[in-house]
């Protein structure tokens, strides 16, 4: 999303009391989001550059007190809740830092020292590619599910807006609008760590929609769930919400195909149905799964119709999903096996399976 719509959400998302995490390439403007934030809501800011603070820095220094140990506040430990602390660099911070900022995350407290009520917590990555140095952070799907992640891109129109706010250079001004390719190289944005829906994520949502306003709800809903949720969920949960479309239960959707159960809704909203099949072939029992090896073929066909009404990498995830199935040691997997096998007869599956 571009920078301003990533400020709205960033400001509800903290106007709920939860957190935003930013990810994007160095110099799009994540810093300066949070210094307009910190602006416009009459906040003071604090940055705490996690990658270059050792763990005193953070949790202040032990001092004796009454025979006890206790931690003398840091020294930017917030005096009052009008405050906007950016956790910059997140993905870059020690492992003893990331202890730190959980707690700080989960009960907005380090040691004997709480949070003023009312402050806004905020965080900023580069995403994990090879051009940065990682800590591994990112991989932690406990870490990741306190965040509401907001992928970030700068758009040339808003960038130009702020550059003559800060009357850049003419000529500068004059190439880049010419020739806007050149604003920044863009690359795909990946967490490598798949979001995946809890109580814990719907909880989350669920606070933060209250805070949209009708509009924003319609522009914003599904970015915002597919960054505490995963875009599988989102997509279910929004096609739901807004469009009154039900999910078609998985096992209709395998005997049954898609002409049958997408007849009459919208199929460009078919790719929700993925999370959902997955969801049943992992919990399948032996009853089920002598159900499906009954239609083991028209099982096979309908998989393969799904690859004509969902993205690529959702039909991807769950053929790689079936593959692995057929490779464990449960009591099913013969039966993924010989689903695989069957797959496999089809030319669009099979191109997917040479490539798994």
């Amino acid at each position: 999303m571009n920078v301003n719509d990533a400020k709205i959400l960033s400001r509800r998302i903290m106007e709920a009391g939860e957190v935003p995490l930013l990810v994007g390439h160095f110099g799009v403007g994540k810093t300066d989001l949070a210094r307009e934030l910190a602006r416009e809501s009459s906040r003071e800011l604090t940055i705490l550059i996690l990658s270059q603070m050792e763990p005193g820095d953070l949790l202040g220094l032990p001092s004796r007190e009454n025979e006890r140990t206790v931690f003398l506040k840091p020294d930017w430990w917030p005096e009052t809740g009008q405050t906007l602390i950016l956790l910059d660099e997140i993905n870059r911070a020690h492992r003893s830092i990331r202890n730190a900022v959980m707690q700080l995350l989960i009960d907005r407290r380090i040691h004997n020292h709480v949070l003023p009520d009312g402050t806004w917590l905020m965080a900023t990555m580069n995403p994990p590619d090879e051009e940065y140095d990682q800590a591994d952070l990112i991989t932690d799907p406990a870490f990741v599910s306190r965040f509401f992640i907001l992928d970030v891109s700068p758009a040339f129109d808003e960038w130009s807006e702020w550059a003559r706010e800060r009357n850049v250079n003419k000529d500068v001004m004059g190439f880049l609008s010419k020739y806007p390719e050149f604003l920044y190289t863009p690359s795909p944005v990946s967490l490598r760590v798949e979001l995946r829906p809890s109580p814990r994520s719907w909880y989350k949502l669920s606070r933060v929609l209250d805070n949209l306003t009708p509009d924003e709800r319609t522009r914003y809903a599904y970015h915002l769930a597919a960054g505490i949720l995963g875009p599988e969920a989102a997509k279910a949960f929004v096609d739901y919400s807004t469009y009154g479309f039900e999910t078609p239960l998985p096992r209709k959707i395998l005997v049954e195909g898609i002409s049958q159960t997408f007849q009459k809704h919208n199929i460009d909203s078919a790719s929700s149905v993925v999370v959902r099949l997955i969801d049943y072939l992992s919990k399948v029992d032996d009853e089920e799964v002598a159900m499906l090896r009954t239609h083991l073929k028209r099982v096979a066909k309908n998989i393969s119709d799904l690859s004509s009404v969902i993205p690529r990498e959702s039909f991807y995830a769950l053929i790689r999903f079936i593959v692995d199935k057929a490779s464990n040691s449960e009591d099913s997997s013969d039966f993924f096996d010989s689903l695989v096998e069957e797959l496999s007869t089809h030319s669009n599956v099979r191109s997917v399976l040479e490539g798994i």
